[in-house]
């Protein structure tokens, strides 16, 4: 055998790992990113099924005509505004405009519940008692979700940054992605003040 048919043979035996492993590269990260579309598909169920949870209480407390009705205005304003965000995983700033808008649907349904406490009639209807017994799973569910979330951006962006793979990383077009924060303030302990009488 000849050198020149040698060579040809090595260039295209090269070519064939390069493009095996090209493939291989690509179908990773085509994989890892719809990993962490799933694992944000599941985020926002869960905020879903929260927001369903929600919506069922106020229908309760809606009927008590002696609730506070500016508190229960403050939730019904919260929701529009936690429902009507687009998320684009790939815009750090939606991502923190969708955060910040749950944060506030729940705070003020924290609220919302604090008032309830007062009204011992509403307290003992059984869709406020289900209620009540939901919150909790569906909160833990939520934290679950976003750790899952997390965990998902973490593989795709060490699959986009680690070589060789950013190499087609950049040649394909994959970016970073945003992580899941932290509520702001929620870096902080709480102060909790008891007064024993």
């Amino acid at each position: 055998m000849n050198t020149s048919k040698i060579v040809l043979f090595s260039i295209l035996g090269l070519f064939v790992i390069l493009f095996f492993w090209g493939c291989n590269g690509y179908n990773g990260l085509i994989t890892a990113d719809q990993g962490l579309n799933k694992a944000w598909s599941d985020v926002e169920a869960d905020y879903q099924r929260r927001t369903d949870l929600y919506n069922s209480v106020i229908k309760v407390i809606e009927s008590s005509a002696n609730f506070e009705k500016s508190t229960l205005k403050d939730v019904l304003e919260a929701r529009s505004k936690a429902t009507q965000i687009k998320v684009d995983i790939n815009d750090p700033a939606s991502l923190e405009a969708y955060q910040k808008a749950q944060a506030s649907l729940q705070g003020s349904f924290s609220r919302l519940m604090a008032v309830a406490e007062n009204y011992p009639d509403l307290k003992t209807t059984a869709a406020f008692s289900n209620f009540q017994a939901q919150v909790e799973g569906t909160e833990n569910r939520i934290k679950v979700a976003r750790k899952d979330y997390n965990a998902a951006i973490e593989s795709y962006n060490l699959r986009v940054r680690r070589f060789p793979g950013n190499i087609l990383a950049g040649i394909f077009g994959f970016r970073d992605k945003p992580f899941y924060k932290a509520d702001a303030g929620t870096d902080k302990a709480p102060v909790i003040d008891i007064k024993i009488k």
